[in-house]
């Protein structure tokens, strides 16, 4: 992945065994069940939408992406928020995923 927000690598140089740990962490989480990557990143996404995390909804958009979802597929597991995160957090994250998806922000 190319893009990391800064406080991420800020959190990586002075936490390095920390940074290691949570990756791994991710990684066997992904491995104790039968989902995909991408099914993986877009269920990611939904949770990010529902606590309005910006940095998570941007960072999830991006690794749905590279892991084969479709730009139709992440705006869907974005909208499917809205009748369970509420409008609030659905719009929101839906401006954060536009501008991923136009500018790669």
């Amino acid at each position: 992945m190319d893009y990391l927000p800064e406080i991420y690598k800020e959190f990586q140089r002075h936490h390095p065994e920390l940074s290691e740990a949570y990756g791994e962490l991710a990684g066997r989480c992904l491995q104790a069940g039968p989902l995909d990557e991408k099914t993986a990143e877009l269920v990611r996404l939904g949770v990010a939408v529902g606590l309005s995390s910006e940095g998570a909804v941007r960072s999830h958009a991006r690794r749905a992406l590279a892991g084969g979802a479709s730009k139709d597929e992440v705006r869907h597991a974005v909208l499917l928020a809205l009748t369970t995160a509420g409008f609030p957090a659905m719009i929101a994250a839906m401006g954060w995923l536009n501008e991923v998806l136009d500018r790669g922000g």
